[in-house]
């Protein structure tokens, strides 16, 4: 089988899947404290001026956030739909931006993957550079097309998370000008600045003719370092199993289709 070759409906249908789709409740629970930790070790650098070492623990704990986010857009965390809700509330509060936006865009994505009117992946399209270019204007074309596409209880929530965001910097700004909490602020904005690169490029960029176009990854430690977010030809072939339960997808796609050559996030 060529790189990126389409796979076989016969031969998807031989992957056994059903049973990754649960979380145990311990599973649960460590899905939604994983980015506690790298939270509270980004503030404690933050209140030691260990400004560097600080953005570090960030930018963990924002990608630790993004796989929280990617579950609940699936409503693949274990939880029932009115706590998935909540949660994605409480990430649009500490990592800023609406994520009940964020998921209009995702599912839209895996409808029309890498189509001219999947607006999530204006990230895929061009080269990294372009990607890191983006900026600012990745999140504010999300979030204005979500606005205008959605209706209903998700467009509410939109707009409550919207104004909690406003609430939550004009608090911090203004009321509260806590150092770390600023400096928190801060690292979320550029966080959210820089998803069209490692959120999106990274897992398709030149995936065109690849069918599903998405990259995936083998590496176990490099897996494990991006927290198993990189299985993404896995998770656009299975969108419903969670992300803890990827790699063992990845196994069973791999013994299903030993000669399969997929395209590689790194």
């Amino acid at each position: 089988m060529a790189t990126g070759e389409q796979l076989p409906s016969a031969v998807l249908r031989q992957v056994a899947w059903r049973d990754l789709v649960v979380l145990t409740p311990a599973e649960v629970v460590r899905e939604l404290v994983l980015p506690v930790p790298w939270l509270a070790a980004s503030l404690a650098a933050a209140a030691f001026s260990l400004y560097p070492l600080a953005l570090a623990f960030s930018f963990v704990f924002f990608l630790a956030g993004l796989r929280i986010v990617h579950g609940a857009c699936h409503y693949a965390l274990g939880l029932s739909r009115r706590p998935t809700e909540i949660a994605l509330f409480v990430l649009s509060l500490v990592m800023l931006g609406s994520m009940h936006a964020v998921q209009w865009n995702h599912l839209r994505h895996h409808r029309h993957c890498l189509a001219t009117d999947d607006v999530e992946a204006m990230g895929a399209r061009g080269s990294a550079w372009r990607a890191i270019l983006l900026g600012p204007l990745f999140p504010i074309r999300l979030h204005r097309t979500a606005l205008a596409g959605a209706h209903g209880r998700g467009r509410r929530w939109m707009l409550a998370e919207l104004a909690g965001n406003f609430a939550v910097v004009g608090l911090v700004a203004g009321v509260l000008p806590e150092r770390i909490l600023l400096y928190h602020l801060s690292a979320m904005a550029i966080g959210q600045c820089l998803t069209a690169f490692f959120a999106v490029w990274t897992v398709h960029h030149d995936c065109d003719d690849a069918a599903p176009p998405a990259r995936t990854i083998r590496h176990p430690l490099r897996s494990i370092i991006a927290f198993n977010m990189f299985f993404h030809l896995e998770h656009h072939l299975f969108p419903q199993i969670p992300t803890a339960h990827l790699p063992v997808l990845a196994r069973r796609l791999d013994a299903t289709a030993p000669g399969g050559r997929w395209l590689l996030v790194w």
